[in-house]
């Protein structure tokens, strides 16, 4: 009786002692590592709520392991000196973009200075791809003509007609004598069940999936995805975009779930930055370090188009892309066109948008009418509402559901690749976009985007501002959001 007594006294002191290190400990560390206010407030609230909760919480979710390991995982020979290549001149950028886009040059100074690993290189060859009609028979020609590697990494692979096209050419790739290196974003991968993972496992593929998630171990990488889309055929031939591997994309297919996206085909000293962040990659999920010519071989110049690869992701990459979009709508002088699926910029970048339009700069936004993810179109509405009334010309486009990711900033600056304008693609994934000067490959892009503003439907403030209260509570609610989304 004398113990339980005891433990009834003593034991609730001990509980709230602990309770109190553990609460003190969590928001301390949220205080030292979280570099954005509305996260750390966020979290800090949590913990101090829910104090056991909130600390665990904290700890599956709120923690990074990816950035604080970043420099063990690097791969080994790993160095920050620039890959080989055709690097552009401070001359043939200007020369390149011509009288009336001198002021880009400046935004190509910029980019030197956030992306530093890799340089602006010239002679590159880059040729937009729409939907899966068109990209996945180049993909699928370049895997047949690979005679030493193929190196893909996507977010979805799915196992359907499409994906099994892709699995057939790796496998006769590999029958060759090619070498074959697959990795699949561990989330990604459960879009079909049973997996791609474990169809091209039995078919003796190699194939990674980029930090698994299941519980308790992984947890905590549930946020940080692979959302690259990369595919190298003998180091030579790239794509890169955002379009995943499922036959959605395949639109003359007639799917049940139709996606119109727009992909991109690379040749050049370029191709070698595409390289580069799939070997980071693939190091990081195997430890398997990949050099040598069959994945870095010298290449030559293509075409006329000067560009570099811009990797992010929440480790010594971050916010890359975000200091990218500022840096281009700070240059833009005449105009700024903004095709994205999932649209959810921060007030940064809310805020560039809206002093480029008072500096007399037309901005257009086209997102989808109807998104695939309710929860951001709802959190998207009143940051929509604030930019047509600052002057921008915002539409929803129709059906399919508009999945392509593109920004051109006065017909000469092209920003393609991976990565959505919401918080999720700009702090927590993994992404790969290329910058690209070319006048060019920016006027077909601005064919491609005037098309589907022509087609879409101009959102009206009025229309907004008649949401009902329901509504308008809902949309506000998912606001509170966007920081997760």
């Amino acid at each position: 009786m004398a113990i339980v007594q005891w433990l009834e006294e003593v034991a609730p002191s001990v509980v709230f002692v602990v309770t109190a290190v553990v609460v003190l400990f969590a928001t301390g560390h949220v205080i030292l590592n979280k570099r954005d206010p509305r996260s750390a407030v966020g979290w800090v609230g949590i913990i101090l709520v829910s104090p056991g909760l909130g600390a665990i919480l904290y700890t599956l979710f709120g923690i990074n392991r990816i950035r604080r390991r970043a420099h063990v995982l690097r791969r080994p020979g790993r160095t920050e000196e620039p890959l080989p290549g055709c690097s552009a001149t401070e001359n043939q950028l200007v020369s390149a973009l011509g009288p009336s886009g001198q002021h880009l040059a400046a935004l190509g100074k910029l980019t030197d200075k956030t992306v530093c690993r890799w340089p602006l290189v010239a002679g590159n060859l880059v040729e937009p791809l729409q939907n899966g009609d068109e990209a996945y028979p180049a993909m699928l020609s370049a895997i047949t003509n690979a005679t030493r590697s193929v190196a893909l990494s996507t977010y979805i692979f799915d196992l359907d007609s499409a994906g099994i096209r892709f699995a057939n050419a790796l496998v006769d790739a590999q029958r060759r004598g090619v070498v074959v290196r697959i990795l699949i974003d561990a989330v990604g991968a459960r879009y079909s069940f049973p997996t791609m993972v474990a169809y091209l496992r039995r078919c003796g593929i190699p194939v990674a999936r980029f930090t698994p998630t299941w519980f308790p171990g992984r947890l905590a990488y549930t946020n940080l995805r692979n959302h690259r889309k990369i595919l190298v055929c003998d180091g030579t031939v790239g794509f890169v975009g955002g379009m995943n591997i499922r036959v959605g994309h395949c639109l003359h297919d007639h799917p049940s779930h139709p996606v119109a996206d727009i992909h991109f085909q690379c040749e050049g000293p370029v191709v070698a930055h595409l390289m580069d962040a799939f070997t980071d990659d693939w190091f990081f999920s195997t430890r398997e370090v990949l050099k040598g010519d069959a994945w870095f071989p010298p290449l030559s110049p293509r075409g006329t188009v000067i560009a570099r690869g811009v990797p992010d992701g929440p480790d010594g990459d971050f916010e890359k892309i975000r200091m990218t979009l500022l840096g281009g709508l700070a240059t833009a002088k005449r105009s700024v066109a903004i095709l994205c699926p999932y649209f959810l910029p921060d007030q940064g970048l809310i805020a560039a948008i809206i002093v480029a339009v008072m500096r007399g700069v037309s901005v257009k936004i086209v997102v989808p009418g109807h998104n695939n993810l309710l929860l951001v179109q709802w959190a998207g509405v009143d940051t929509l509402m604030q930019l047509i009334e600052a002057g921008c010309e915002v539409r929803y486009s129709p059906p399919p559901f508009c999945h392509s990711k593109l920004v051109v900033i006065d017909e000469m600056w092209s920003f393609i690749g991976s990565s959505n304008i919401d918080p999720r693609s700009l702090r927590l994934n993994f992404e790969l976009n290329v910058e690209c000067y070319d006048l060019e490959l920016g006027i077909k892009l601005m064919d491609y985007f005037e098309e589907m503003f022509r087609r879409s439907e101009p959102v009206k403030v009025e229309s907004l501002r008649q949401r009902s209260l329901t509504i308008r509570l809902r949309d506000g609610f998912a606001r509170l959001l966007s920081p997760y989304l």
